[in-house]
Order: C-alpha cells, then structure tokens, then sequence
C-alpha cells in the first residue's frame, strides 16, 4: 500500500513538472532572466548599430566638410550616407540571418525534429534587416541634425564634433551596462574610437585638398 501510494505521489508530480517546465529546470536557470539576455542582446546590437551610422555619417561630412565648406554639400554627403549605409546593413543582416536560419533548419531535419513552432522561433531575416538599419539611421541622424541648421563653417564642424562625442559617449555607457561591463572604459574606447575615425577622415581630406588634386 505504501509503495502503491509512493509511486501515485512520484506519476503525479511528474504530470506536475510536465506541465510547469519552470520547475524542471536546474538550480540558477530562470526564463525570465533568459528572456532578459535576449533582449539585452537585441538592444546592444541596436546601439552598436546606432553607433556604426553615428561615425561613418559625422566622419563623411567632416571629410567633406575638410574640403568644402558649403553646409549643403555636408548634408547632402551625410544623407547619401545614410541611405547607403542603412541599405548596406540591411541587406548584410539579411543574407547573414537567412544564412543561419538555412544552418538551423538542416540541423533540425537532420534531428527529426522540425515543425511549425521549430521554425517561428528562428530569427525572422526581414526584422533583423529593418531593425539594423532602423539602428543606423539613428545613429546617422545625429550629425545630419547637427549641420542642418548650422551655417557658420566653424561653428558647423565644433557642432557635429561636440554632439558626436556626446552620444557616443552615451552608446559606450548603454553598451557597457547592457554587456556588464565597466562603464567608463567602455565609454573611453567608443569615443576615442569615433575620433579617431573622425580625425583621420577630416585630416586625409586635408591633405587631398593642399595637394590640389
């Protein structure tokens, strides 16, 4: 009677588990923290996105602007490079995530064990193109904004570098906190970064236009 009843005890909590799979899962794991990593993730590829557009925009407007110093020519410059660069990054999200879900199929095939549910969980090729280059164009905007209304040359180029620096800045801190990692120095390596790209590109630009080509 006794192990009648232990074994009753034992199915029924294992109709328990089957239908509350949280309980099955080892010590430390939670959905709820796992769903948490993904969306972390999701964000820090947005802002490495952002950040991507930021300084190949200011950079190609300062490039241009270190030749010419017409604010139309920098703005047109900087929108060609939005367009052209939240394309490039849609299309490159795109062929990259239709690469792996091509991989995870043939491995859920080779398993036996794809369906229905097996596929919509993949990522979706089409969200990651729009949300990469979504991403870009906002970082890209900045710079765009900055010079849009700024006539003075000087004070156009102090502009799109003190506002540059400012958001990247803020990119290095939201990275570092969406990556646990430590805030200033993530913040200190992404601008440095962005003036470095910055500084090369203007400073190049410079050399093109003394030597009259």
């Amino acid at each position: 009677m006794a192990m009648n009843m232990d074994g009753n005890v034992s199915k029924l909590a294992a109709v328990v588990d089957a239908e509350n799979p949280r309980r099955a899962l080892p010590c430390g794991v939670d959905d709820d923290d796992d769903l948490l990593s993904q969306r972390a993730n999701w964000l820090r590829a947005a802002v490495l996105g952002a950040n991507d557009g930021l300084v190949s925009t200011a950079s190609l407007m300062l490039g241009v602007g270190a030749v010419k110093a017409d604010a139309r020519a920098m703005v047109i410059s900087g929108f060609a490079g939005l367009l052209a660069g939240a394309c490039s990054m849609a299309i490159g999200e795109f062929v990259s995530v239709c690469s792996q879900r091509d991989v995870e199929l043939a491995q859920l095939d080779r398993d036996g064990k794809r369906g229905g549910d097996e596929e919509k969980a993949l990522p979706s090729p089409v969200q990651a193109a729009a949300a990469s280059a979504l991403a870009f164009s906002v970082g890209a905007l900045v710079p765009l904004l900055a010079a849009g209304f700024i006539r003075d040359y000087r004070l156009r180029i102090g502009v799109v570098i003190a506002l540059a620096t400012a958001t990247l800045a803020a990119f290095g801190c939201v990275g570092a906190v969406l990556g646990r990692a430590p805030v200033a120095r993530s913040c200190a390596r992404v601008v440095v970064g962005g003036w470095a790209a910055m500084g090369v590109t203007f400073g190049l630009m410079r050399l093109f236009k003394a030597s009259g080509i």
